[in-house]
């Protein structure tokens, strides 16, 4: 049952027609007017935006006067994401911000274009979706990616494109945008959800860029090294210090292996998480020089709903002065099939409906989706090794290749307990008995085998082209046990995996 309207000073004026606007206090100058709605058309797609607009409110954490923002939101391009919405969702508590992001490239030079891989044609709908829960106590920042090829049902519309009439029909989730912009997007993900979206976002890569470079740039740490063709990005093992076009690369690759999008979604919340700790360690927040600087830049790009802009910020400002990383939680909406046929559509993304419905309803009674940081006590053992694909993720077929009874189902127990997902269906392998145990694997899963391969010391890996996403594991003699292995974000956990900003940032 959701608060009384006056519990919701930040949301969405269409929420409590009746109750009459708190007085504010205050400040210097009036309020300025908001801009008039300006459209842009064939906004083509990008894989990664939203950093800035999500910052956007982390920077207003820093207690700042209204002098120092006053002005900021004029440079904001307004749309009406809510006009003519019915039967919304009930509000909830606290405050929902849909962000989402699009593919502006027009002030990067020609050189940052064929450096940074921005070519390629324009596509007139949105890549990524995150929803941001602001707690009612500000003290907490909630942000559930959604995967752009997640499996919707699109309500009845009009086709901004076509001017032709829709009936409510299965779509892709980033087809919403390019069949009625932003309010097809919010009803959408509103349907999908049962979350009522409080204020709409929306961000290019152009400010992303800018802003990054504005903070300093962001540090990140990885376990391996990651090379993507398609993007350019190219790190080696260990920690790096991105600029913002290499930040661009490394939120927009998707090519590393198998994992495709949901390695990328795992990616985009480590930077996030990086972006807010460089910004609240960093002295951003507290230089009004560099505030007013950083809050430009990030601001220059963004089209946002009317309701959004300088008042919003100060009201946060003034609850979310202690706000770190620790304060920020991730989570990626529970998945039940990534590889959901629909005729006309093609491969989708299908949402575990049981798991979904439990995670948004944590979101509209505002509750923390990660679990508590666990006592020091209970911390993994330091024999355990580092992967950068967490064992829960990774599918395993386990095959007994010796003659010892039982040793199948023994592994099968040994891997699970580790926190692989096994079939529980231990098989006897054909043939004569295996000296050395392997590992098969389709080479788009490579960066999983290695992950497995690391639970079992001296396992040989073998690529075998086809073999799709479960992994085939054939013991030999010379097994010795599994060894546990433990992933970069080993703090997901609890009933969503979620996991706080704090436990993903570089050590």
């Amino acid at each position: 049952m959701g608060l009384p309207c006056s519990r919701f000073p930040l949301s969405h004026p269409r929420r409590c027609p009746s109750v009459p606007t708190p007085p504010r206090p205050s400040r210097p100058r009036p309020v300025a007017r908001p801009v008039p709605v300006r459209r842009r058309r064939g906004r083509p797609r990008w894989g990664m935006r939203m950093a800035t607009a999500l910052s956007v409110t982390v920077l207003a954490a820093g207690g700042v006067g209204h002098a120092l923002v006053t002005g900021l939101d004029t440079g904001i391009t307004r749309v009406d994401p809510f006009k003519d919405m019915k039967n919304r969702p009930q509000a909830g508590h606290g405050m929902n911000v849909l962000v989402v992001g699009t593919d502006g490239r027009d002030r990067i030079t020609p050189e940052e274009k064929a450096k940074y891989r921005l070519g390629g044609a324009p596509c007139h709908c949105t890549d990524t979706v995150m929803l941001v829960h602001i707690s009612e106590d500000r003290d907490r920042a909630s942000v559930v990616s959604l995967p752009r090829d997640s499996y919707a049902e699109m309500p009845e519309h009009t086709d901004l494109n076509s001017g032709r009439k829709h009936h409510a029909h299965p779509v892709k989730l980033n087809a919403a945008y390019a069949e009625g912009g932003p309010s097809l997007t919010v009803r959408t993900v509103e349907s999908m959800t049962g979350v009522k979206i409080d204020h709409y976002l929306e961000v290019d890569f152009t400010s992303f860029m800018r802003t990054v470079d504005a903070v300093g740039g962001v540090q990140i740490c990885t376990t391996r090294p990651v090379k993507d063709a398609y993007t350019g990005l190219d790190l080696a093992a260990g920690t790096h210090e991105l600029d913002g076009g290499q930040a661009l690369q490394y939120v927009r690759s998707r090519h590393i292996d198998g994992a495709a999008d949901i390695g990328r979604m795992q990616r985009q919340q480590r930077f996030l998480a990086a972006l807010i700790d460089r910004m609240t360690s960093g002295g951003v927040l507290f230089n009004p020089v560099r505030f007013r600087e950083v809050a430009t830049t990030m601001l220059s790009s963004v089209r946002a709903d009317q309701d959004f802009g300088t008042d919003q910020l100060l009201a946060l400002a003034k609850a979310m002065r202690g706000f770190t990383p620790a304060s920020s939680e991730f989570v990626s909406v529970p998945v039940g099939d990534m590889s959901f046929p629909v005729k006309g559509i093609g491969s989708t993304v299908k949402w575990d409906a049981a798991k979904a419905q439990k995670l948004f309803q944590a979101l509209r009674e505002d509750r923390p989706l990660a679990p508590a940081a666990p006592a020091a006590s209970s911390a993994k053992a330091p024999k355990d090794v580092v992967v950068d694909v967490p064992p829960r993720t990774v599918r395993v077929q386990v095959y007994n290749g010796t003659r010892t009874d039982g040793l199948g189902r023994k592994v099968d127990d040994a891997l699970r307990g580790t926190g692989f997902d096994t079939t529980r269906t231990p098989m006897t392998s054909a043939g004569q008995e295996r000296a050395r145990t392997v590992v098969e694997y389709d080479p788009r899963w490579d960066r999983s085998a290695k992950t497995l391969a690391a639970a079992l010391p001296g396992a040989e890996l073998k690529p075998v082209a086809g073999r799709g996403g479960t992994l085939r594991v054939t013991v030999g003699s010379d097994y010795k046990g599994v060894r546990g292995v433990r992933a970069e974000d080993a703090g997901r956990g609890g009933p969503f995996e979620a996991v706080t900003g704090d436990r993903v940032v570089c050590p």
